[in-house]
């Protein structure tokens, strides 16, 4: 049996061909050497995740031979349109449609972040309405697990940590209220560009900018010193976040130098900005004011007043984290389109109006939430957008077009603001379409230029807390954590990172993020297959112990094929095959309890659970 069940957990070796990628030193100085450039920019010209096609290629050799659905395939909305309008233009053939089982713990995963229960699995496969899989979209994008998942999901794109203080639990509240009535998504941009607060610990969405504040003096004068927090540098950071998180467009470069002569090999548009123009963005934020409270010498636990205080954006002012400022007009203008604040509108709600109504905003939000659902943005990475690569009857010359389906996205953003900027329709759109129903499984040759093409479902590891969740539902052994003045038993209930010893350097493992750097695309390493199959965040759940699943299946059933049924479709959202269920008996004939529990142990350390496909 131990020999049978180490094949059936081998599989998780292919982990093994995954490398994290290494970070290089922050820019210091304006001129730059070609090796220097090089070598600050190494993160931006190396690819920045393995290639997701060979992933999903390697991986669909380990899946199970299951019972595809239908090979010909009709468009259900312009999503498929798009899709297989270029795949038969280019004569590309398409993966079959996913099997119900396949289809049900795919979208389940990624509308909810967990795993469908054994009785979930029973209802679906038996259901014969033909609209059944719209219906399972619809009830989990009204359920509270969505709104547990696209949270902590928003809390890691934010980086919402500590610096927050008791803002963050706020914030987090704040961000599940908004996704529980589908709050139109520009007025949440705009509500945070344009936050104020005498305290961030009262007004949730001041909160982020707290978050970005540049750390300055180390002790105050006295209560009313602005240097606690370096007022300038806190501005270029929060613009450098709204460019990336709400437009794509990563302008971290050009906060520090000019695009041009520095970035020809990386972003054609960018070449075209300037530090000048990055100082005008920020000036939108030179009237915001940041002071740090303290009482009787200490700082309050990252509580912050912020107002519009100040007297405006210092081109050459002094900087802490950047090369110094040298000059230039501090009238704020929009670094996409050089439009300025109409006279007497606050800056900021001005900045909020322009980023949300320029058409960047929807495409890079629709390309976001693609870019999760489907394992790879239609423009990758789906945070650096290059704009003068986004036509293509106008490319530059020697440039390859950054989309893979142009008129898809302007599509796809198009019916985001038409629909009121509204989160679920744009899940809901991509998750009808057979593009997203595609099996991960490939009938014909693979080839890499398929990827692009999304001839297949791609698939992605679960994160940290989703893999987390999904042991505790597979096992019926919980979590126990502490949020406010309740305990909560799945790490995406709560508002971060949490627990501390195995638990801790579990989910460390797996990719949790530190939320101090922007969340990354998750990778593999040799220490976690190891992890599955020693750790006792996995060992201590699968025993027929404490109210586990294991032993209330072992109490629930005298027939063992019942309990073996029951372990698959709990663990796996699948019926075991027959060899597979050979196995499984002959280990709990031997010894029912050893071997209900080393096949749990098993079905957990198989690549289908800790992918999601």
């Amino acid at each position: 049996m131990q020999q049978c069940l180490k094949a059936l957990a081998a599989a998780v070796l292919c982990l093994t061909a995954l490398v994290a990628e290494k970070t290089k030193p922050p820019i210091t100085e304006e001129s730059l050497s070609p090796e220097r450039f090089s070598q600050i920019h190494a993160p931006i010209l190396q690819p920045k995740k393995p290639d997701a096609g060979a992933l999903t290629e390697r991986v669909a050799r380990n899946l199970p031979s299951g019972s595809p659905g239908q090979s010909r395939i009709k468009p259900r909305n312009f999503i498929d349109r798009h899709i297989f309008g270029k795949m038969d233009r280019d004569g590309v053939a398409s993966a079959p449609l996913s099997s119900d089982t396949e289809f049900l713990r795919r979208i389940t995963l990624d509308l909810t972040g967990r795993i469908p229960s054994s009785q979930e699995v029973r209802e679906f496969i038996a259901d014969r309405d033909p609209a059944k899989r719209d219906k399972v979209i619809d009830r989990l994008l009204d359920s509270e697990a969505f709104v547990d998942k696209w949270a902590y999901f928003f809390m890691d794109l934010f980086r919402a940590n500590g610096k927050m203080g008791r803002g963050m639990n706020l914030f987090h509240y704040w961000m599940r209220e908004n996704l529980a009535v589908d709050r139109p998504y520009d007025e949440v941009a705009r509500e945070i560009m344009a936050a104020s607060a005498k305290s961030n610990h009262v007004v949730a969405a001041s909160s982020l900018i707290a978050r970005e504040h540049v750390q300055g003096k180390p002790q105050p004068d006295d209560g009313k010193d602005l240097g606690m927090v370096h007022q300038l540098d806190t501005h270029d950071e929060l613009a450098v976040l709204y460019g990336k998180t709400f437009l794509g467009v990563n302008l971290s470069c050009v906060s520090c130098h000019d695009g041009k002569g520095h970035l020809e090999k990386v972003n054609v548009y960018l070449t075209s900005r300037t530090r000048k123009q990055f100082f005008q963005f920020a000036s939108f934020l030179g009237s915001s004011r940041y002071l740090m409270y303290w009482e009787d010498g200490k700082p309050q636990s990252g509580e912050f007043m912020i107002d519009d205080g100040n007297p405006g954006y210092d081109t050459k002012g002094a900087s802490m984290i950047r090369v110094g400022r040298f000059g230039g007009s501090n009238t704020p203008a929009f670094v996409l389109t050089g439009e300025q604040p109409r006279p007497g509108v606050e800056p900021r709600v001005e900045l909020g109006r322009m980023v949300t109504a320029h058409p960047q905003f929807a495409r890079a939000t629709a390309n976001m939430f693609w870019w999760r659902m489907m394992g790879q943005g239609i423009v990758e990475p789906y945070d650096e957008f290059d704009l003068a690569r986004q036509d293509p009857k106008n490319l530059p010359a020697g440039w390859e077009l950054q989309p893979s389906h142009p008129d898809l996205l302007n599509d796809l953003a198009g019916d985001f603001r038409k629909n009121n900027h509204s989160v679920k329709h744009l899940l809901r759109t991509i998750c009808r379409s057979n593009a997203y129903q595609l099996s991960a499984r490939y009938d014909g040759e693979w080839k890499e230029k398929y990827t692009r093409y999304f001839a297949r479902k791609l698939v992605r590891m679960l994160t940290a807390e989703e893999l987390h969740d999904a042991l505790t539902l597979a096992t019926g052994r919980p979590g126990s954590f502490k949020y406010g003045d309740r305990q909560v038993q799945m790490s995406m209930q709560l508002s971060g990172p949490a627990g501390g010893g195995d638990l801790k350097y579990f989910m460390q493992t797996f990719g949790q993020s530190n939320r101090n750097n922007p969340p990354k695309f998750q990778t593999g390493s040799t220490l976690q297959p190891l992890l599955l199959m020693q750790s006792p965040v996995v060992n201590e759940r699968v025993l027929a112990t404490k109210d586990s699943r294991v032993q209330r299946l072992l109490d629930s059933y005298s027939d063992n094929a019942q309990v073996v049924d029951e372990m698959f479709l709990g663990t796996l959202s699948r019926a075991p095959s027959a060899a597979e269920k050979e196995v499984a008996l002959a280990a709990l004939t031997r010894s029912r309890t050893e071997g209900a529990q080393n096949l749990q142990w098993a079905l957990i350390n198989l690549t289908e659970f800790f992918f999601n496909y």
